[in-house]
């Protein structure tokens, strides 16, 4: 089996029939893709070359381990990796785009680069979730996420899901303020008048009880609000200590 530094078979001069090739994986591979995930790895990849007149056809096996973020503390996570897959290669005068499973060359190519093959087989045998075993998170980088309390961000919900959907701004409030003071002066004007009749004193203790019901929704909204501009608040702070960090 011959073993190569890079990602890149030369098969001009190879003979009809199977061919075996080794590469060894290291962090360069990762370093050449500046979105990647993976901060480390390491691992081999073995290729079986079965070469015809009419095309290639390569037999891929990926064994390594790799070094991700953790999903819930971000601190490094090593993931072993393991990929089998067929890769066929064609050769046409014509540009056709690769599709992971197919790759053309023109006639005159005489060597196959694996290197992007080889990568999106590694990230794509990544599990969905990645995260440390129970107990395995850092406890110092689980508090500094943790934002809100469950009571916290369940009155974020319940006020985001009332009938406002997100409630007033505080624009709002001071506009309405006025309103809601002058509607006060006059139950309370309403009250007075209707003091000697009982009829009237109920009305008055039901548009009191209104009155009460309407108070009781602005300060409501207002405390909702206040969570929501704590929220926001650590949200900030724990965003400039990350970026001091």
């Amino acid at each position: 089996m011959e073993r190569r530094n890079g990602y890149i078979i030369p098969f001009k001069g190879l003979r009809n029939g199977v061919h075996a090739f080794r590469f060894e994986i290291d962090d360069a591979l990762f370093a050449a893709y500046e979105q990647s995930e993976i901060e480390h790895g390491s691992g081999e990849v073995r290729v079986e070359l079965h070469r015809s007149e009419q095309q290639l056809v390569l037999k891929v096996a990926i064994e390594a381990r790799v070094t991700v973020p953790c999903d819930r503390c971000l601190e490094p996570l090593e993931l072993p990796v393991a990929y089998e897959g067929t890769l066929a290669v064609r050769f046409s005068e014509e540009e056709h785009e690769y599709d992971g499973e197919m790759l053309w060359l023109y006639p005159g190519d005489t060597e196959v680069d694996l290197t992007q093959y080889v990568y999106e087989s590694i990230v794509l045998a990544l599990p969905y979730r990645r995260v440390h075993p129970d107990g395995g998170c850092d406890p110092a980088m689980l508090e500094r996420f943790r934002i809100v309390s469950q009571q916290e961000f369940d009155a974020i919900e319940a006020h985001a899901e009332g009938p406002d959907e997100a409630g007033e701004t505080e624009d709002d409030e001071e506009a309405e303020a006025p309103r809601e003071s002058e509607d006060r002066e006059a139950a309370a004007d309403e009250e007075s008048g209707a003091a000697g009749s009982e009829a009237d004193g109920s009305e008055a203790d039901g548009s009191e009880a209104d009155g009460s019901e309407a108070d009781e929704i602005p300060f409501a909204i207002a405390d909702a609000d206040e969570v929501n501009a704590r929220w926001r608040r650590q949200l900030a702070a724990l965003k400039e200590r990350m970026e001091k960090e």
